[in-house]
């Protein structure tokens, strides 16, 4: 089996946490989990970037999203939106579109914000509509799991979610991490399928 891609982006670290424990939860179910983010984009046109990241994961490749089993994407809540580097990037995938790369492969998204009602369920429907047009299975949060009753952060039925607050406290709870870990193991048994 193909590794399961938890892909990203993530501007301060939050989501780069609940990548992390995406991860942890696929590979605590037999599974292989690379982690992988998604470049910055930038209004400056006359700029470059390194094709090597200077710090955390390295870049996302066409190839790698090709040959995964599975896929869990997530990026921070933009006005409640994904933001446009995570857009920049799925905008490049018309040639898997046509092939069909990611046909039946199952997928789920995840987010952060720093308030409560900072747009999380938006941006989470949001980063599914790319998944539905490449033709991907699209997996949520059942409510069979208890942290989604009883969360006071993030969590939604939708994907995985954080509030960071304004404090700047990238912190995930205790209930954030057993529902990352959870959607992780779920997103590893669908893939095995």
């Amino acid at each position: 089996m193909n590794p399961v891609l938890v892909m990203y982006y993530s501007r301060h670290g939050s989501t780069q946490l609940l990548a992390e424990k995406i991860a942890d939860g696929i590979e605590a179910s037999d599974c292989e989990a690379i982690v992988r983010c998604v470049p910055d984009v930038s209004d400056n046109l006359e700029a470059t970037r390194s094709k090597v990241p200077t710090a955390g994961d390295p870049y996302l490749t066409k190839e790698e999203l090709s040959n995964c089993s599975a896929l869990a994407m997530g990026a921070p809540t933009h006005f409640g939106n994904m933001p446009a580097a995570m857009k920049y990037f799925w905008d490049s995938t018309t040639d898997l579109w046509l092939k069909g790369s990611l046909v039946d492969k199952p997928a789920c998204v995840f987010t952060s914000t720093s308030s409560m009602h900072g747009g999380q369920e938006s941006t989470l429907l949001s980063m599914m509509l790319p998944l539905f047009h490449h033709g991907m299975c699209v997996l949520g949060l059942p409510y069979t799991e208890a942290a989604l009753h009883d969360t006071k952060t993030g969590g939604t039925p939708y994907g995985v979610s954080h509030v960071s607050s304004n404090d700047s406290n990238n912190a995930l709870s205790e209930d954030e991490i057993k529902l990352a870990i959870s959607m992780g193991r779920r997103l590893a048994n669908w893939a095995k399928r």
